[in-house]
């Protein structure tokens, strides 16, 4: 009697950060902006708040920051926030060379291929999956910063970055991956995990500093 045996094929789990690789700059402080731009009165609030944003300063750089998105935000319900999110989305694809065009055909090979793509980003959830939908990239995972709606409207509840995003990723399932594209050392914990680590667009003392903290080196591309 013959013995077929079937040979398994385990699906390769690659990773994309977003701002930085598949868009250039940072999409959430686009957003922000856009919501200053659109409502002059949040401007005004910013800087009457000024005096606690420099009492902040010398504490973190990230609590003045966070005060700015809150203002932007201000007034807004969850609901409201998405629409906002979704339609400053259907804006932003349309500036085509806002977007990084070889990193978007990268994670598209990779998706033909077969593979597992997850977006792993610091940009909020609703505003980058409302970008990716809108690019036409679908059948993603996306692990993102988040939101929660507070008394005077939403506010950031959790930053996906630097060593969260292996966390995120761990309360996924996931603790090791084949490849890992990024552009930052807040990338660095997850291109350490690994088997492949890309930079995108580093700059050689960048690199040095990456591989480094990653004990090897690491694959470079230049991405526009």
């Amino acid at each position: 009697m013959e013995v077929v045996t079937a040979e398994v094929v385990t699906q390769r789990v690659v990773l994309f950060d977003f701002d930085g690789v598949l868009i250039h700059g940072d999409a959430f402080y686009l957003f922000v902006r856009e919501r200053y731009k659109r409502a002059p009165w949040r401007v005004l609030l910013a800087v009457l708040c000024s005096p606690l944003l420099l009492l902040q300063l010398p504490l973190s750089r990230r609590l003045p920051l966070r005060t700015l998105v809150r203002i932007a935000l201000l007034g807004m319900g969850e609901k409201r926030y998405q629409a906002a999110a979704n339609a400053f989305a259907a804006i932003l694809v349309q500036r085509s060379r806002q977007f990084c065009r070889d990193g978007l055909q990268a994670l598209r090979r990779h998706q033909v291929a077969g593979d597992r793509v997850i977006v792993v980003t610091g940009c909020e959830h609703a505003l980058v999956s409302g970008i990716l939908q809108q690019l036409g990239l679908v059948d993603l995972e996306v692990l993102a910063s988040q939101l929660r709606r507070g008394w005077l409207g939403m506010r950031p509840q959790w930053h996906n970055v630097g060593r969260r995003k292996v966390e995120k990723l761990a309360q996924h399932g996931l603790t090791a991956w084949q490849v890992a594209y990024g552009d930052s050392m807040y990338d660095a914990p997850m291109l350490k995990l690994a088997a492949e680590a890309v930079l995108v667009n580093g700059t050689p003392t960048l690199c040095k500093k990456i591989e480094k903290a990653l004990g090897r080196a690491v694959t470079r591309v230049e991405w526009f």
